[in-house]
């Protein structure tokens, strides 16, 4: 017999690092959305509702603010999705931000990102005019509403969506049988289809986004990059998108 106190133990076993295969991914990034869906779509209806007194009592106008909750939804929403990704990550063995491409870009990595952010607006604005007017109001319900459609729109909901998409599916995607081209188009498609609040030119559009995003996170090797990218653009187009009311 062996005295537990003379070093004789067994070795212990630690999981090998891993990726995780493509449908192990998908699987993944599934419980990601429902996360997205429960925490983003009932906390800020909740929230909603608890500053009302009931939906049966709302006017109109207080209808059409519910837009302004989006922001709140992908507030309350990022942490939680995040989290989902950040436990995968660790069951794989390996580091969140290497995983996920957490690099800072090169000065002439952003530069040229940006660059290609600014010509894919003015193409989308040149081929597809028919916005919105400009004197048509966007219901925010003041200051707090435009705050936080600012927040959870142009940070929140960039980090959360990059790390789900150019960080841990193409991540996976990308050494499947996909490859990265394949992982760019299927990752930029969902991208698009994810963006239910829009119509399907408008989800286009947000594909060839998503098609540009790619090519500069496999380029570069950073979901910063993107991120970065990403939020720039939902700020630009935000206040491209008033008046706010």
């Amino acid at each position: 017999m062996s005295d537990p106190h003379n070093g004789d133990r067994p070795a212990a076993t630690t999981r090998a690092p891993q990726t995780w295969d493509f449908i192990h991914t998908t699987f993944i990034a599934l419980i990601a959305y429902a996360v997205f869906a429960v925490t983003g779509g009932l906390g800020a209806h909740i929230i909603f509702l608890m500053t009302r007194d009931g939906v049966q009592e709302l006017s109109p106008a207080e209808l059409a603010a519910l837009g302004r909750w989006h922001g709140v939804a992908l507030i309350i929403a990022c942490l939680p999705t995040v989290a989902v990704l950040w436990v995968a990550i660790r069951m794989a063995g390996r580091e969140f931000t290497e995983y996920l491409a957490l690099n800072w870009p090169s000065p002439k990595e952003l530069a040229l990102a940006f660059a290609a952010a600014a010509g894919w607006i003015v193409v989308e604005i040149a081929l597809a005019p028919d916005q919105p007017p400009a004197d048509a109001p966007v219901v925010v319900g003041g200051a707090a509403g435009l705050f936080a459609l600012l927040v959870g729109g142009c940070l929140a909901g960039p980090i959360m969506e990059e790390f789900v998409f150019r960080g841990f599916m193409f991540r996976g995607w990308s050494q499947s049988f996909l490859g990265p081209v394949g992982a760019i188009v299927l990752t930029s498609a969902l991208f698009g289809a994810y963006h239910t609040q829009y119509d399907w030119l408008a989800r286009f559009w947000i594909f060839l986004f998503g098609l540009t995003l790619g090519a500069f996170r496999w380029r570069s090797n950073s979901t910063w990059l993107t991120t970065v990218v990403h939020s720039s653009v939902n700020i630009f187009l935000l206040f491209l998108s008033g008046p706010y009311v």
